[in-house]
């Protein structure tokens, strides 16, 4: 996959993207990545990318003309590119959007500042995202967090290719408690399925957790989660008193 970002402030990615696992991507071929300097196109002397806003108001606008010539460009270095806009206007983001730019083979994130884009930029669009019900300073910091969960779904990405599987949300569901050496620590002791060696019960244990741990912190995904009719019962059940395990 290819991965471009456009903005004004493109070494925001260099710590990110030069660790861990985007590295390791980098590395293997997997991944792509470059980080455009929305100021290449600008043609004043101050490579200037905002004005004030048409009408008055607090703040600066993006213009649009350097955003148009340099998606030209970047179009041009190959095939066309999944466009991304981070918006608060956008669609919110979760593990099933994730997925589905895991599937492109080029993304194109524009990142937004100031008070915002013009919005003729816009046009420009395949999808706009959100994060969430907050204002960050840039878009560079939400598109940073997109990149890392859309990334590590790229097949190969990840050393263990069922860890992807086992995460939270993968689906709908908050992720079952992890433990490792040592099996007592400070009289908090591992769950004793998880010492047997039996792999059947240790399965339907982490099930089971897992439907335990969102029901009570995460109740809002269990309308869209894919369990069975036995789960969901299990799930009514546990309605009558305080769940315990999780």
């Amino acid at each position: 996959m290819r991965i471009d970002t456009l903005s004004t402030f493109p070494h925001m990615y260099d710590s990110v993207m030069g660790e861990s696992i985007m590295k390791r991507a980098q590395a293997s071929g997997a991944l792509d990545f470059h980080a455009h300097d929305l100021r290449d196109w600008t043609h004043d002397r101050h490579r200037t990318t905002d004005d004030d806003p048409y009408g008055g108001g607090q703040g600066l606008v993006m213009k649009c003309e350097p955003i148009f010539e340099a998606y030209d460009d970047i179009v041009a270095q190959g095939a066309a590119p999944y466009t991304i806009f981070l918006t608060p206007c956008g669609e919110p983001f979760d593990q099933g959007v994730a997925t589905e730019l895991s599937e492109k083979d080029r993304l194109l994130f524009i990142c937004g500042h100031y008070e915002g884009i013009d919005e003729r930029a816009y046009s420009l669009a395949d999808k706009c995202i959100s994060l969430g019900d907050y204002v960050l300073t840039s878009g560079e910091l939400a598109s940073m967090v997109i990149i890392d969960a859309v990334v590590r779904l790229i097949p190969g990405v990840l050393g263990d290719e069922g860890s992807s599987i086992d995460e939270s949300f993968y689906d709908g569901l908050l992720e079952y408690p992890q433990y490792t050496r040592p099996a007592n620590f400070r009289g908090m002791e591992v769950p004793s399925v998880l010492l047997s060696g039996d792999h059947g019960k240790v399965d339907a244990w982490r099930r089971q957790q897992s439907l335990i741990r969102t029901a009570r912190l995460r109740p809002d995904l269990l309308e869209s989660a894919n369990v069975s009719q036995a789960e969901r019962a299990f799930l009514l059940s546990l309605r009558d008193g305080t769940i315990e395990g999780a």
